[in-house]
C-alpha cells in the first residue's frame, strides 16, 4: 500500500478556497450587519471620558445660557445671563487644557469609579443579605447593658432624669 495521496484536481482546490472565503465573506457581513443594527437600536458608542465631560460642559453651558430667571426680573435679568455666560466660559477653558493633556487621566478615573461603583454595591448587598436572613452575627445578645431600648439599631436609650 501507498501512502501517497491521490493528486487532487486543480478546480476541487479552487472550490475548496473559495468556500472558505465565501464562509469569511458572509461572516464578516453578518458582524457588519449585528454591529448596524445595535448602533440604531443603542445610538452611537460612549466616547472617551474626555470627550463625555467635554460634552457634559456643553450642555450645562447650553442650559444654563438659555436660562431665564423670573426672580431677578427685567432689568436684573441681562446681567444676570452675563455673568453666568462668563463663569461658563472660564469652566470651560480651565477644563479644556486639563482635558487636551489628559486625556487618559479621565480615562482611569472613569474606571476607578466603576471599580469603587462595584465595590459598595457588594457591600451593600452582602449587608443586605444578612439583614434578610437574619443572620446568626448580627444578633447581639449582650447583657451588661443595663437598656437595650426599642429598636433594632446599634443605638441605647439614655435617660436624662
Amino acid at each position: 500500500m501507498s501512502e501517497e495521496r491521490p493528486a487532487s484536481d486543480p478546480v476541487e482546490e479552487e472550490q475548496r478556497a473559495t468556500d472558505a472565503d465565501a464562509w469569511a465573506t458572509a461572516c464578516a457581513e453578518d458582524l457588519a450587519a449585528e454591529k448596524a443594527r445595535r448602533r440604531a437600536e443603542q445610538g452611537p458608542p460612549p466616547g472617551s471620558a474626555g470627550e463625555e465631560l467635554r460634552r457634559l460642559m456643553d450642555t450645562v453651558a447650553d442650559k444654563l445660557s438659555g436660562l431665564q430667571s423670573p426672580l431677578l426680573g427685567a432689568v436684573a435679568g441681562p446681567a444676570a445671563q452675563q455673568v453666568v455666560r462668563q463663569v461658563v466660559q472660564q469652566a470651560k477653558a480651565a477644563v479644556e487644557p486639563v482635558i487636551e493633556r489628559n486625556p487618559d487621566v479621565f480615562d482611569h478615573l472613569a474606571a476607578a469609579g466603576t471599580e469603587l461603583l462595584a465595590a459598595y454595591r457588594s457591600a451593600v448587598q452582602a449587608q443586605e443579605h444578612r439583614w434578610t436572613t437574619g443572620a446568626a452575627d448580627l444578633k447581639d445578645d449582650r447583657t451588661d447593658r443595663p437598656d437595650r431600648g426599642e429598636g433594632t439599631g446599634p443605638g441605647e436609650r439614655i435617660d436624662l432624669d
